[in-house]
């Protein structure tokens, strides 16, 4: 793929096609930046996929704790007003 890229832009430097040249490597810059955004984009979608499992399953903890919890206040409830 690069060796097409390279082919090209020798040619159009061989030929003197300034324009043409400076269309091309505006347009492979383009490609880059796009192919850079494209990636960090995946890369914050994953973190933010990790950070939600990782809230969830601290809410599941703590909503088991406070169920533990509550079972052991009402069993000392219980007895302190018996």
């Amino acid at each position: 793929m690069i060796n097409v890229f390279n082919k090209i832009r020798k040619q159009l430097l061989d030929e003197n096609k300034t324009g043409r040249y400076l269309k091309y490597a505006i347009g492979e810059i383009v490609l880059v930046m796009i192919g850079i955004l494209l990636a960090l984009q995946v890369n914050n979608w994953n973190q933010n996929r990790a950070l939600k499992k990782e809230e969830l399953k601290i809410m599941k903890s703590l909503h088991q704790e406070f169920s533990e919890n509550l079972v052991k206040f009402d069993k000392v409830y219980k007895i302190h007003f018996k």
